[in-house]
């Protein structure tokens, strides 16, 4: 993957405490930098697919009323018989 320049200006102790941690994991502070931009965008995925599952949960009784309902009235009925008994399906 292609790398490009990145300048970024923060204060003395958050620059301190990235030279610290990126020295205590045995890497550069660009790699440090790299790999907390990744897990942070990866966690952002993680947690909006928790949400979206929480959400899902909490009104799973409202989504199943409304489209098991709408499936019902628009699925014919079936017989048991292969094709499901439908008209023109032999």
């Amino acid at each position: 993957m292609a790398k490009t320049q990145l300048n970024v200006r923060v204060d003395e102790d958050t620059a301190r405490a990235a030279r610290e941690r990126a020295l205590e994991r045995g890497m550069s502070v660009n790699r440090y930098i790299e790999e907390l931009v990744r897990q942070d965008t990866g966690e952002v995925g993680h947690t909006f697919v928790e949400s979206a599952a929480d959400f899902m949960k909490q009104y799973e009784a409202v989504f199943a009323e409304e489209f098991d309902g709408a499936s019902t009235r628009t699925t014919p009925k079936t017989t048991g018989e292969p094709g499901g008994g439908r008209e023109g399906r032999h």
